[in-house]
């Protein structure tokens, strides 16, 4: 019996060779498009912190990353070549790929629209076993990409795409469970941190008529908070403030990667109020039961959104008129953007110009 090697082409990238490594220039295979698949020529990739968290292999207990990684999970672009079973894309248009490029399609997940719950498991955009070419999938640090038509999304060309390209990661992990939990005009939502995550949180909930308040250990942030939306901040070092907001959330989104205590802010939320985490500390969170008990109240997290809610989100966007705070950057200078996230140093998220590739 033969078999066929798959048709590819060659890309540049920047990768990580191995965990202590710096990010570096590498050329890399692609696919060539097949009856289902869309080519698109990359324009802006989002630094998500997940990205370094990945490339460091910090997730290496439930997520281990297999090298060379080619992270970038946020990515904008314009069509470049379609195969002939394609609908809906044409060569010209404009195009996004967030975090899924695949799924087993079948499980109750993906027949939910929740691919990113898929059992199968999902594909992720990087890191994840490459179907098509053998390997590990390969992110959007990198010129061009090609994707099932089913993991493609629109974007509208009236927005700025450079701040359009976090949507596609940190806009739907917090569009996401403010949607699910159903945030809505009258209630009072918390934000805890604001980061690359917090600060699409403040400009969602506000967007959906909540009175928003921050939650950051630094008072130098109050003035941003309240331009991004914010009704109020409170800062959670502070006995004082923080014993004044108890029992008044219906909502609190946790959105910080670093350990943080969570039993003060279940203190903070009403009855049968909900405190969700999106953030993804590497190490566990003690949670006392009795906060939890008295008032039923529920600790949860949530998980980007399938690919129908991110196309959802990204249209509600394009009409409110929606984007991130952006700090485009060059790729060669992607190692040191790194480390200025580590440091909170970026307002706020970085988004890669990949002109700077070619």
């Amino acid at each position: 019996m033969s078999t066929t090697t798959p048709r590819s082409f060659e890309t540049r990238a920047f990768a990580a060779a191995d965990a202590r490594s710096p990010l570096a220039p590498m050329t890399i295979p692609r696919r060539e498009p097949g009856p289902k698949d869309v080519r698109i020529d990359i324009l802006y990739c989002g630094v998500c912190h997940s990205d370094l968290h990945q490339v460091r292999n910090e997730w290496e207990s439930h997520m281990p990353t297999t090298y060379p990684c080619v992270p970038g999970h946020e990515i904008v672009g314009r069509v470049t070549g379609v195969g002939n079973s394609v609908r809906g894309f044409k060569e010209g248009n404009l195009a996004a790929v967030g975090c899924l490029v695949d799924s087993c399609r079948t499980c109750p997940a993906c027949r939910d629209g929740e691919e990113q719950f898929c059992a199968g498991p999902t594909t992720f955009t990087y890191n994840s076993a490459d179907v098509h070419l053998g390997g590990m999938t390969y992110g959007g640090y990198s010129n061009s990409i090609v994707v099932d038509q089913d993991f493609v999304l629109r974007v509208s060309d009236r927005l700025d795409l450079a701040a359009v390209a976090p949507l596609l990661c940190a806009g739907i992990t917090t569009y996401s469970p403010l949607r699910h939990w159903n945030v809505r005009e009258g209630q009072k939502v918390g934000v805890v941190g604001l980061g690359g995550l917090g600060h699409m949180a403040v400009k969602f909930a506000n967007a959906f008529g909540a009175t928003v308040a921050v939650f950051t250990t630094s008072p130098g942030k109050t003035q941003d908070a309240i331009r991004l939306g914010a009704h109020e901040v409170v800062v959670s070092r502070d006995a004082e403030a923080m014993a004044k907001q108890a029992g008044s959330f219906d909502f609190i989104l946790g959105t910080i990667s670093a350990p943080f205590e969570v039993n003060p802010y279940l203190a903070l939320l009403k009855r049968n109020g909900t405190m969700a985490l999106v953030g993804a500390p590497d190490t566990p969170l003690p949670v006392g039961a009795i906060d939890l008990i008295f008032g039923r109240k529920r600790l949860a997290g949530s998980l980007i959104g399938g690919i129908r809610e991110t196309q959802a989100m990204l249209d509600f966007c394009a009409e409110r008129g929606i984007t991130s705070d952006v700090e485009v950057i060059p790729i060669q200078t992607i190692n040191e953007a790194y480390e200025r996230m580590l440091k909170g140093d970026v307002k706020y998220r970085f988004v890669i110009d990949m002109a700077s590739l070619k």
